[in-house]
């Protein structure tokens, strides 16, 4: 089957390797219907992600038919429609009983991450009574495809951010993550939802889809005058306060500081982003503000929580898919969605040529 690998020196190719199989009771192999490239995958590409492993197939966000299930699956048969979350977890261990199945002691991101992913003809899922989640008949790929990663993130982002009704949320970053989490932070009930980038064609995304009330562009000459445009501009739009919340899912130069700099005194500042740099947390210039910092990415928990809202046309962020390409193409892809050509915000990868049905 044809398979995107990366070498662990900054090269992906497309090449042949073995369709999968089941390798123990609890896992499945699912026919990749349609995937996606996530801007992670570009970070283990870059050699920002310490536990991914090199000659991995790369992906993790994709929906598919389970064509195969081990002895021990029994939720799941074949010809199901899944999506697949991007974390590995068991159910069963200290942290999964808990509630937290992003730390599960068996798992966490493996998926093209340290086992092979999706970007690829099929894929071999561990654990998939806890990894897959139905797809109802009436929801489309499109609709389900980014359930598993950016979806779950957006979501997790503004859950962990304890938005109460009539809250103000700023978002940073008006990328794929971010304007998951706007869509979500209104869910939990925000009165004013406010967005900033510095790419105004994204911010105008958010405004069309009606996902930002107000949008701030705090370009500027360096990080430190952007940081304080967009302090000074939700301090306008808040009475002086500062946001109630606030979603960081920018991870660039300066928006780790921008963040707590827009929220409010006793605000939670709920950080989605990845960095590929450490980033400082400057104790003496915070003291009396009280802020409440939680990191995370997507948390698997929620992934039918999120898949009933769907299906209750109550979330729909398939307007994200702006690009198609067959697998034969993935590298262009790539190449395309890391330029952000033609306004790209994400791409679906379908079947190789030929395999579409």
């Amino acid at each position: 089957m044809k398979a995107l690998v990366h070498d662990g020196n900054g090269t992906i190719a497309l090449v042949e390797r073995p369709r999968p199989h089941i390798i123990k009771p609890t896992d499945a192999i699912v026919r990749v219907t349609l995937s996606s490239i996530c801007t992670s995958d570009l970070h283990i590409i870059h050699g920002a992600v310490p536990r991914a492993l090199p000659n991995t197939v790369l992906g993790h966000e994709f929906v598919g038919v389970v064509e195969e299930v081990g002895d021990d699956v029994r939720g799941f048969a074949p010809g199901d429609r899944v999506a697949v979350n991007v974390e590995t977890f068991c159910g069963q261990c200290f942290f999964c009983k808990r509630g937290y199945v992003n730390n599960c002691e068996q798992g966490g991101w493996e998926l093209g991450c340290r086992i092979d992913g999706c970007q690829a003809e099929y894929t071999r899922v561990p654990l998939a009574e806890q990894g897959l989640t139905r797809i109802p008949d009436h929801v489309t790929d499109e609709q389900a495809l980014l359930l598993g990663d950016i979806l779950a993130t957006g979501y997790f982002g503004a859950e962990i951010a304890e938005i109460e009704p009539g809250d103000t949320v700023a978002v940073i970053g008006a990328g794929p993550v971010g304007l998951c989490a706007m869509a979500c932070a209104r869910l939990y009930g925000a009165a004013q939802v406010i967005a900033l980038d510095i790419d105004a064609a994204r911010l105008a995304v958010a405004k069309r889809e009606g996902l930002a009330d107000v949008t701030v562009n705090p370009a500027g000459p360096n990080p430190a005058a952007a940081t304080k445009g967009a302090e000074l501009a939700v301090r306008d739009l808040t009475e002086g306060r500062g946001a109630d919340a606030v979603i960081e899912c920018a991870g660039g130069a300066g928006t780790f500081e921008m963040a707590w700099r827009v929220a409010r005194p006793n605000a939670v500042v709920s950080v989605m982003a990845l960095y590929e740099e450490s980033q400082v947390l400057p104790l003496p210039l915070m003291y009396g503000k009280n802020l409440v910092f939680k990191t995370g990415g997507v948390d698997a928990h929620c992934l039918d929580r999120v898949m009933n809202l769907i299906a209750a046309g109550r979330l729909d962020v398939s307007f994200l898919i702006t690009h198609r390409f067959p697998l034969d193409d993935i590298e262009e892809a790539y190449r395309f969605f890391a330029a952000h050509e033609d306004g790209c915000l994400k791409v679906a990868i379908t079947p190789p040529r030929g395999q579409e049905g």
